[in-house]
């Protein structure tokens, strides 16, 4: 267990690395996922999109 709350937005990024045909991103605290190529290319378009969104939020509060 990290200790860390499952609603605090964390701040260390993940890693992804390609294995066998597939994508693996492994984050802090443990957590990894494992995704087809199309699913990783899409995931990855959607956090920028998602992260890019949140960055403008919060620089107007």
């Amino acid at each position: 267990m990290t200790g860390h709350s499952p609603t605090e937005p964390l701040a260390d990024p993940g890693i992804a690395t390609a294995e066998d045909g597939h994508v693996i991103l492994e984050g802090p605290g443990g957590v990894a996922v494992t995704m087809t190529a199309e699913a990783a290319i899409a995931t990855g378009q959607s956090l920028i999109e998602a992260g890019e969104q949140a960055r403008k939020l919060a620089e107007r509060e």
